[in-house]
């Protein structure tokens, strides 16, 4: 979450009149992240967060990450349900940008989860997976190897500039990717982006899922090692086997994963942290400093992808 469009009281008062919200009391812009600008409204009648579109999302994809929020929430994930506008809409447009305002959950997003809260993570991300096996609507992932390319291309000449050999080494990375990239595995509606600061917490228990704006169609052992990425990793870099132990026993107590997708964990996670790698380089690179934008260092996944490359069995991960 971020803030790129301000937004005044006045124009927010009108706009907020559409909606069967309340009156605004206060309101105050949410400066985590680098996709959307994001506020949380305080109204009459409770808490509300307000997103702004901008950047990597299309208004064309907004139906499909809408609509599987509704869809999750209905088989019992505990996730935000969009706002229904009084004309039947749920896309408003405010400041010149595509809106939505979605239900506030309850809970704490977490900056040291242990073994515990890692296990809730890999339960829930089993269920999503289960829950969104029916979902009628497809989005292909925009930030797949064809989507990295992309990111690198733009990057590439000044890669060098953050750590030295870096542009070499991703290039050897990419040869890599298109040669022995798995597809044959179960594939269906994955997060992609399930990082602490998109799990709240009440205390040991999970209380909800946010963000589900990179959610599309994709490999379910990705979104597995993503969530290795993203929760496994202490903050020198290392590896934490008893965390990734937990994980992976929560995913597989719902959903038990092949041989081939534990076979493939080692790649997958090596391609999750150069995708999370290229999206900071860019960031870094190309976002002004200042504002309420906070721009995050592509060292932590270039330290994260040379682990994986280093992985000789997925039994590395913690895999029982």
């Amino acid at each position: 979450m971020a803030v790129y469009t301000d937004v005044t009281e006045g124009e927010l008062g009108v706009f907020l009149k559409n909606y069967p919200v309340g009156n605004l009391l206060s309101y105050k812009g949410i400066a985590e992240g680098t996709e959307n600008s994001n506020f949380l409204l305080h109204t009459s009648s409770g808490s509300y967060i307000l997103t702004l579109y901008e950047k990597r999302v299309e208004k064309a994809d907004l139906p499909f990450f809408l609509g599987l929020m509704g869809h999750l929430a209905r088989k019992g994930i505990s996730c935000p349900l969009p706002v229904t506008a009084h004309d039947g809409e749920v896309i408003g447009t405010l400041a010149g940008r595509p809106a939505v305002i979605i239900t506030f959950l309850e809970g704490l997003s977490l900056r040291r989860p242990t073994s515990a809260h890692c296990a809730e993570v890999g339960k829930a991300l089993a269920e999503l997976h289960l829950a969104g096996a029916d979902f009628s609507m497809r989005r292909p992932n925009a930030l797949a190897i064809d989507g990295w390319r992309k990111l690198w291309d733009a990057s590439r000449d000044r890669a060098d500039e953050v750590e030295a050999g870096l542009a070499a080494e991703v290039d050897a990375d990419f040869v890599d990717f298109g040669r022995n990239w798995p597809r044959d595995l179960p594939t269906g509606i994955i997060h992609a982006d399930l990082f602490p600061d998109n799990v709240f917490f009440l205390g040991e228990k999970l209380s909800g899922l946010i963000d589900f704006y990179f959610a599309c169609d994709d490999l379910y052992a990705y979104d597995v090692a993503t969530c290795l990425n993203a929760w496994c990793f202490e903050k020198d870099f290392s590896f934490n086997l008893t965390k990734g132990t937990a994980l992976l026993d929560g995913y597989q107590s719902v959903r038990p994963l092949s041989e081939a997708e534990k076979a493939a964990l080692p790649m997958l996670a090596r391609g999750s942290a150069l995708r999370f790698m290229l999206t900071r380089l860019y960031d870094w690179l190309t976002v002004p400093d200042g504002g309420l934008v906070m721009k995050r260092d592509p060292t932590e996944y270039i330290r994260r992808m040379r682990f994986h490359r280093a992985i000789k069995s997925p039994s590395e991960y913690g895999l029982t």
